[in-house]
């Protein structure tokens, strides 16, 4: 099993990216899928946190994420307040949407670290709303370049589930220059779908 934690601000659409990457999981292959926010009393702009599991059997663990394989940050201002990187696993993976080096971010030696500028291929797609680029959605194709767990046909496809056909379209445009734009670094785990 792997497990996913997303870390963002509240209206960000971390807990929508789970459910989105889930479902991308479950087009590429993986048999159990689950997507689950945890929430206290977060309000727009607080730290919040999701969760995503696959794996190639049914799931059957329902508790909080605590050794993530992957860590996702959608907003780089959180690698700071919320612990984004505790529990992860010697090997694991922290996706960032930053415009900084992946080396600027302080991260620990032994994960592999993808630094992703995320927002400008939001904005470049025209995914904003009230001049404010969403990156919920870009930021999956970061994580299918990054991680391998699901295939940027499977992210494309689940989002278009998602989201009516102009949206889905804009949606799908940040997600894949995200994807093309993110540049893998050695060191870490990569996996595979299959």
């Amino acid at each position: 099993m792997h497990e996913v934690r997303w870390h963002g601000r509240g209206g960000q659409g971390a807990v929508t990216s789970s459910k989105i990457l889930a479902r991308a999981a479950h087009l590429s292959g993986w048999e159990g899928v689950t997507a689950a926010p945890s929430f206290g009393a977060e309000r727009r702009g607080a730290p919040i946190t999701a969760t995503t599991r696959m794996a190639h059997e049914p799931i059957r663990v329902m508790s909080q994420v605590t050794t993530p394989d992957v860590v996702v940050v959608l907003d780089d201002s959180l690698l700071g307040v919320a612990a984004a990187t505790a529990g992860l696993v010697p090997g694991g993976v922290v996706v960032v949407n930053t415009a900084r080096a992946a080396a600027d971010l302080g991260l620990p030696d032994d994960v592999r670290v993808v630094a992703s500028d995320v927002t400008g291929a939001a904005r470049e797609a025209g995914v904003v709303v009230s001049g404010q680029p969403l990156v919920n959605t870009a930021i999956l194709g970061s994580v299918a370049a990054a991680t391998g767990l699901v295939t940027m046909e499977s992210v494309e496809a689940a989002i278009a589930e998602a989201f009516p056909e102009t949206a889905a379209e804009k949606n799908i445009r940040a997600a894949r220059l995200a994807f093309e734009r993110t540049a893998v670094t050695a060191g870490g785990t990569r996996w595979t779908s299959t």
